[in-house]
């Protein structure tokens, strides 16, 4: 039994010490490759340096260049792999597009707003109006519902952009009418008042009941209106449900 005991024991530490060997020499020779690794870049001269002189400077300062900055500044740096490289990264460099806007832009000049009435009211004038009679007369010929809904939106848009420039310029009148006699009671003394949004807006309803009274049309915009806002509030009636029992 006791040499039985001593057999075992003793393969246990025969197998362990091989264990042991055998790790040494797999951790002896990953560092010899990884020195060897390290020293593959090296120069001959470098080499020649270090053994006249006993020293290890090659491989420490070749771990120096590792662990710092690049040892060419033309070579790219090198990243960490443990650090996630982020989304948006800028590969290439290329030259930023500079985005202007000419309504905030020195260089675009400042806004002349009656210059600019002036210089392009043909639009509102003559080519707007023409091209809306076109398309009625189109509209009434074609039966196709596509083109009939491609005119009405033309259509619709025409009319959209006459009656704003309508109302702009009736505001642009009425402010310019005020800002004259503000100047001349200015030169008399008296203090400027300036006219606020919803005062523009009542001067130019009631300069437009004046219009429609002079040419008569008045009753008839006043029942087209009323029409209008009885059919809007017919939108939004609750109804009474069907009573199940009759």
């Amino acid at each position: 039994m006791r040499k039985s005991k001593e057999v075992v024991e003793s393969s246990k530490t025969e197998v362990q010490d091989s264990e042991e060997e055998h790790e040494s020499s797999s951790s002896s020779s990953e560092d010899e490759e990884e020195i060897e690794r390290e020293l593959a870049d090296v120069t001959f001269e470098e080499l020649q340096k270090a053994r006249s002189n006993g020293s290890h400077s090659v491989y420490q300062k070749h771990n120096e260049v590792k662990k710092g900055g690049r040892a060419n500044k033309n070579r790219p740096m090198e990243a960490s792999s443990k650090k996630p490289v982020g989304r948006f990264r800028e590969v290439i460099q290329v030259p930023k597009k500079v985005v202007r806007d000419p309504r905030f832009e020195s260089l675009c000049g400042s806004l002349d707003v009656d210059g600019f009435r002036k210089r392009y009211n043909f639009l509102y004038a003559e080519e707007l109006p023409a091209e809306r009679e076109e398309l009625r007369k189109q509209l009434k010929k074609t039966n196709d519902p596509g083109v009939t809904k491609e005119l009405k939106d033309r259509l619709s848009w025409i009319d959209k952009q006459l009656k704003y420039k309508s109302v702009k310029h009736t505001e642009c009148a009425i402010l310019a009418e005020h800002k004259k006699k503000e100047r001349e009671a200015a030169k008399q003394g008296k203090q400027p008042f300036y006219l606020k949004k919803s005062e523009i807006r009542k001067r130019r309803l009631v300069n437009k009941y004046e219009e429609l009274k002079a040419s008569g049309k008045l009753e008839a915009y006043i029942e087209n209106r009323r029409r209008r806002n009885a059919a809007k509030d017919r939108r939004y009636m609750p109804y009474r449900r069907p009573d199940n029992s009759e």
